[in-house]
């Protein structure tokens, strides 16, 4: 188990996090999610042994994972940690880069991991292309590999498919899950994409200005967000204040697909534009002054008032 208790770090005066604690159970895939900045990336960095903490510990199977005023060399031997610059040698191949740290003593066997893992990220036919010929993307799918050539207990990703073309993403994040399910291996990964926690990830951690705000199973956050900040992570977000029955208000977080137009809905809004999504369309309309969107099968008229109300068939 990898446990995170009481850690804060900050660069010189400014603290990036505080006062942070979870713990993660063998095999598990957490998400990251969190506005630019919120510590996403340091939290990671972290956890590798990268920097020193200011306070608190990090445990992995109970070996405390310690910074390099304790080791020559920071990190782990049993992490890995794939930053956002991929840190690939751009003169040797593709598979060089790949097979960088396996062993020579077994060429047979190293040959056939690299070719493995390089079928996993769809690599193939680049395996003896140099390194700096290749797109950005290319070099997340290579770098990727990478990590996994020798085989870790925990892995840190960061940000790890902000390059690949959404065509070949989905079929990538599949295909990496489930290998690392399979492998039991630990996996943290920063991100933006809602994606990446709403797929694949066990449970997602909320962060905001250096705190953890939430920790919990990702349907959970996704359904029960507890405020627009948390939902907002997840898709547009809409924030309506209706009254209940006993005349108070209460404060509704929906996101478009959990309106629909009916005639007897609970508001009427003011059609503004029709964005076409392919399968259906995303409509912007207000309501005094605040801005609310809604799904429909089709565009509708600008300027025209139709009545929302919530669609129970997706709660």
């Amino acid at each position: 188990m990898l446990s995170v208790q009481n850690i804060s770090f900050s660069y010189l005066k400014d603290t990036v996090i505080n006062n942070i604690s979870f713990n993660v159970e063998k095999g598990q895939n957490i998400a990251v999610i969190g506005e630019s900045g919120c510590g996403k990336s340091t939290l990671l960095k972290l956890i590798y042994g990268l920097y020193d903490l200011n306070e608190g510990q990090i445990f992995y199977d109970g070996n405390q994972i310690l910074g390099p005023k304790f080791n020559l060399v920071p990190g782990e031997d049993y992490i890995k940690y794939l930053a956002q610059d991929f840190d690939l040698m751009p003169y040797i191949t593709v598979a060089e880069n790949v097979g960088k740290y396996l062993s020579n003593m077994f060429t047979k066997e190293k040959d056939q991991r690299i070719a493995d893992l390089l079928a996993m990220v769809e690599m193939s036919e680049f395996a003896d292309v140099k390194a700096k010929y290749l797109s950005g993307g290319q070099m997340q799918r290579v770098a990727l590999a990478r990590v996994l050539a020798v085989e870790p207990k925990v892995l840190l990703l960061d940000e790890p498919f902000s390059h690949i073309d959404n065509f070949r993403k989905n079929a990538l994040r599949r295909n990496l899950f489930a290998y690392l399910k399979r492998k039991e291996i630990t996996v943290i990964v920063a991100t933006h994409d809602s994606a990446d926690a709403l797929s694949f990830a066990d449970e997602t951690i909320v962060m905001k200005k250096g705190n953890l705000i939430e920790k919990a199973p990702s349907k959970e956050l996704y359904f029960n967000p507890s405020d627009k900040y948390v939902a907002s992570l997840f898709g547009e977000i809409n924030e309506i204040a209706v009254d209940d029955e006993n005349g108070e208000t209460t404060t509704l977080l929906l996101y478009p697909h959990q309106l629909k137009v009916n005639v007897s809905g609970f508001i009427q809004v003011l059609v503004k534009q029709s964005f076409f999504k392919g399968n259906r369309y995303l409509i912007k309309s207000v309501l005094e002054r605040q801005v609310v969107f809604f799904e429909h099968n089709t565009a509708l008229e600008n300027e025209s008032l139709v009545y929302l109300e919530v669609n129970n068939k997706v709660l």
